[in-house]
């Protein structure tokens, strides 16, 4: 104890006053002896700013040789000093610690502050979080789109890719630059095109087709969107169908180039040449064919007219033979129907070769005309013809629809049964359509043998007087004036007959007129 007291005391003085203290006979108990026992304590030099460090020396009190003069040790005023410097010490504690204290209650304000700081950083992160979540569920339902977006676009684009290379027709993109932008497959063999054209002007692009309006056609398509088609030939001799055409956005609907198609033609071309051939020869078949009709009714009538002279004289001569009388009614029953069928030969020929005039044909005028050149054959049948006339007017020739008109009446008053013949004739319209239709209480005819009363010389009865040729020549005219004709008939009930004419063709002049009908 002794020995650390001293220490302690030297160790302070040094320290404060940064020289060597040296403590002499200071007493160590040895068993049954005491030592005297010196101690010095040196500070050593140390670098700035580095710790303070002593050098304790131990060394007997008897072989001290130092030259400083040690201080001699006395217990109780070492003790004292000792009580003091632990006090001094403690005191200086105290003021560490108070100021540690203050230190700490500071930093646990600032730790205080800080984890308030956290905690609201942390509540900002939480909700920066779920906002990220919210954001990350958002990308992903975007990212699902685009997925979804990028899947049309690669299926679009494939579809895109198989059509160009499955389409056998030439097909050139150029935009507003006139620039050659891409072309299918098929335009290669079309019009010699190669890969590096793409880019390149098109006016100095090489190819084998005779269009010089190209880039004017383009231009115009570009600025006004005109669609423009043309006939082309290559220098190979092929034909192509040109359709140029605006390239349109989708996303601004603004014209952003032209799309130039190339359809092969050649085939139809050729066709059409044979076909103008063929029509050529035919005009001239037909030519030759209706000179031979006319010439040959003309040359027809005159023997006739010698022959129908010299039958008027015999009729003149009293025959008392009646065999003879005989013959020579079947001989003017002959000539009349020769000159019949020579009359309806050169209608048919006038009629293949267009010779009709169009009027507005008043049916009334018609039907009373009709009823008086029949007025024989009506008196001796005992027939009744009624009207029903609610358009009064049909756009056709006048010369035709009389003679329609007279075969279907004078058909109604031959083809009746034992009871007097009933004729209705009907006019009325049916949107677009004007419909005439002349309705008997006839024999009648079977449905699979309506199309037969159409065909030339179509005969159903040969009781009655006739040569087949009148209703062939109706169903002619009708249709030569784009009309229709339709028979509604069974045995023994009669028979309809059903024409129909296009609205469309009634003039201007009697258009008001047809309203008032209607409207009554």
């Amino acid at each position: 104890l002794p020995l650390a007291v001293a220490f302690n005391t030297a160790r302070i003085s040094a320290l404060k006053t940064n020289k060597e203290i040296i403590v002499s006979e200071i007493g160590i108990v040895q068993g049954e002896l005491i030592i005297p026992v010196t101690i010095s304590v040196s500070p050593l030099p140390a670098k700035k700013g580095g710790s303070k460090l002593l050098m304790v020396t131990f060394s007997d009190s008897k072989i001290s040789s130092t030259t400083i003069q040690p201080t001699v040790f006395d217990e109780k005023i070492y003790l004292n000093q000792y009580t003091l410097n632990m006090e001094e010490e403690v005191k200086e504690l105290k003021t560490k610690l108070q100021a540690t204290y203050e230190q700490l209650d500071a930093s646990y304000e600032n730790m205080q502050s800080f984890n308030e700081e956290l905690l609201s950083a942390n509540e900002e992160m939480q909700s920066t979080n779920e906002e990220m979540q919210s954001v990350n569920e958002e990308l992903d339902t975007i990212n699902s789109n685009y997925q979804q977006k990028n899947k049309e676009l690669i299926e679009s684009n494939d579809d895109l890719n198989n059509y160009f290379r499955s389409n056998i027709n030439g097909q050139l993109f150029i935009n507003n630059e006139l620039r050659l932008m891409k072309f299918s497959p098929g335009a290669v063999n079309q019009i010699n095109l190669v890969e590096s054209d793409i880019g390149r002007p098109l006016s100095n692009i090489s190819t084998n087709i005779k269009f010089e309006t190209i880039i004017d056609d383009i231009k115009d398509v570009i600025d006004n969107g005109n669609v423009i088609k043309k006939e082309i030939e290559t220098n190979n001799g092929k034909w192509y169908q040109i359709m140029t055409m605006p390239y349109v956005g989708q996303a601004d609907n603004k014209r952003h180039g032209a799309i130039i198609t190339f359809n092969d033609i050649t085939l139809l071309k050729d066709t059409q040449l044979e076909l103008a051939k063929t029509n050529k020869n035919l005009l001239r078949i037909n030519e030759d064919l209706d000179n031979f009709v006319h010439v040959a009714s003309h040359d027809l009538i005159a023997p006739l007219t010698s022959i129908e002279s010299s039958i008027g004289v015999m009729n003149a001569l009293k025959i008392t033979n009646p065999e003879l009388d005989e013959f020579l009614n079947v001989i003017n029953l002959s000539v009349k129907k020769f000159r019949v069928l020579i009359k309806d030969i050169a209608t048919i020929a006038n009629l293949e070769n267009g010779k009709r005039e169009i009027d507005m044909v008043d049916i009334e005028d018609i039907v009373s005309n009709i009823e008086w050149s029949l007025d024989s054959q009506i008196k001796k049948s005992g027939a009744t013809i009624n009207r029903d006339i609610k358009i009064s007017h049909i756009r056709f020739s006048k010369k035709n629809l009389r003679s329609i008109l007279y075969n279907l009446i004078s058909n109604g008053i031959k083809f009746s049964q034992d009871k007097p013949p009933i004729i209705n004739i009907e006019t009325r319209k049916d949107g677009k359509n004007v419909i005439l239709s002349v309705q008997d209480n006839g024999i009648g005819m079977k449905s699979q043998d309506i199309q037969k009363i159409f065909k030339l010389y179509g005969r159903l009865h040969h009781v009655v007087e006739g040569q087949g040729i009148g209703l062939y020549l109706a169903k002619k005219l009708i249709d030569a004036a784009n009309g229709n004709i339709v028979v509604e008939s069974e045995p023994g009930k009669g028979s309809k007959f059903i024409l129909y004419f296009n609205a469309e063709d009634v003039s201007q002049e009697v258009k008001s007129s047809y309203q008032k009908q209607l409207q009554n």
